[in-house]
C-alpha cells in the first residue's frame, strides 16, 4: 500500500469488482484504449490476473482509492509491456480512472507515488509510460512526473488498425538516478 496527501493505493479488494466494470464499460474512459468495452467477467478475469502479477512481483496494478471518502477512483499501474515489438520492452507505468475523478489531479498524484516506489523499492532502472499521439491529457500527466520524451522509441501500435486515429503512439520514461 502507497499513501499520499489525498489518496491509497492499494491491492484489489472484492468491492472493487464493480466500480471497475462500470469505469471498464463507460465508452468515454475506453475511447483511449480503443473503444473496447469490457464486460463484468473480463473485468472479473483480469483483476484475478492482476492480482496474481502483484503477488508475484511485488508490484503492479494498485486501486487508486480518495482517503476522505473510500471512493474508487480507477487505477495505476507498473507492469512488464506485452504489447508486440514495435512498442518498446520494459516496465510501463500507466493509469485509469474513472469520468468522475478526471480533471483533479489523481492520476499525476498516484503515478507519482507509484514512479517513485518503483525506481526506489522495486529498484527499476528504467520505466516507461506511452499514449496515443493525440492524448494530450495523459502526456501532460507523464510531463508532471518528470517523464521525458522519448522520440527515438515512438510506434505504431500493433493492436490498433493502420487507419486508426489513435494507432501513432509516442513514449516517455525515466531513468533510476
Amino acid at each position: 500500500m502507497i499513501e499520499t496527501d489525498r489518496l491509497i493505493l492499494r491491492r484489489w479488494l472484492n468491492r472493487d469488482r464493480e466500480p471497475y466494470a462500470a469505469m471498464s464499460a463507460d465508452p468515454e474512459v475506453m475511447d483511449w484504449l480503443g473503444g473496447n468495452l469490457m464486460t463484468r467477467a473480463q473485468c472479473d478475469a483480469q483483476i484475478d490476473r492482476l492480482q496474481s502479477e502483484l503477488d508475484l512481483l511485488g508490484y503492479g496494478c494498485l486501486v487508486i482509492e480518495r482517503k476522505d471518502d473510500g471512493a474508487f477512483l480507477g487505477f495505476v499501474a507498473l507492469a512488464a509491456i506485452h504489447q508486440e515489438p514495435p512498442a518498446p520492452r520494459g516496465v510501463e507505468i500507466g493509469w485509469r480512472l474513472a469520468r468522475h475523478a478526471w480533471g483533479s489531479g489523481y492520476a499525476s498524484e498516484a503515478a507519482a507515488a507509484v514512479l517513485k516506489d518503483g525506481l526506489e523499492r522495486v529498484g527499476l532502472a528504467e520505466i516507461l509510460s506511452f499514449t496515443a499521439q493525440s492524448n494530450i491529457r495523459s502526456q501532460a500527466v507523464m510531463r508532471r512526473i518528470g517523464l521525458h520524451r522519448r522520440r527515438d522509441l515512438d510506434f505504431d501500435h500493433p493492436g490498433l488498425a493502420a487507419d486508426h486515429p489513435l494507432r501513432p503512439h509516442i513514449v516517455w520514461s525515466t531513468r533510476a538516478a
